[in-house]
């Protein structure tokens, strides 16, 4: 949803993109070290709880310079086929990190995780797969990139100042459980989306 109100947040990219003095793909890199940083954090964050919001910081940054890619490279007039495929590589590769740290941590059962990964995954292949094959970008959906990252964020900050479970599942854990559910309602509504273009 949040990724239709994309360009209500110029007046914080452009700025940032005119100071950067790196390129478009320089950023997506960095975009992918946060990524891997957000992951390990997330992994180790059950033993040590100090480390959500440094998890918490590093999504933010995740997403800023996932941001940034694009704002640098259409202000430069670099836009093209490869760096849109390597900021999409680095997106998914990061979601796998990011996802795949808390998942892989005490504090999401494994059989809520693995289905919000997937969902994810889909709902984001849909929307690169809806490209490949007509050429324009899909954002349709309850749950696009930017829903998760901002989500992620703020279940990261609540699950710090409230580490026990609520109604028997920790915050991080009714997360994913929204991730599999918003996920898959997206993969249909996507789907349809893409099937109307065909009529």
């Amino acid at each position: 949803m949040l990724d239709k109100y994309r360009q209500n947040v110029d007046f914080i990219l452009e700025p940032l993109a005119t100071r950067a003095g790196m390129g478009a793909n320089t950023m997506s890199y960095l975009s992918f070290l946060f990524a891997l940083a957000a992951g390990a954090a997330a992994y180790f964050s059950y033993q040590q709880v100090w480390l959500l919001p440094l998890t918490a910081l590093f999504v933010i940054l995740n997403g800023l310079f996932d941001a940034l890619d694009g704002k640098i490279a259409r202000m430069r007039g670099e836009t093209g086929a490869k760096g849109d495929f390597i900021d999409h590589v680095i997106d998914r590769f990061s979601d796998v990190l990011m996802l795949g740290g808390i998942i892989a941590s005490p504090w999401i059962d494994k059989r809520i995780g693995i289905p919000a990964l997937a969902a994810v995954l889909l709902t984001s292949y849909l929307g690169t797969q809806a490209q490949a094959v007509s050429g324009r970008r899909l954002y349709a959906g309850v749950l696009g990139r930017a829903d998760r990252l901002v989500l992620l964020f703020f279940a990261l900050i609540i699950q710090f100042f409230i580490p026990d479970v609520i109604f028997g599942l920790y915050v991080l854990e009714w997360l994913m459980v929204y991730f599999a559910v918003a996920g898959t309602i997206t993969i249909i509504q996507r789907y349809y989306a893409v099937m109307k273009w065909f009529k």
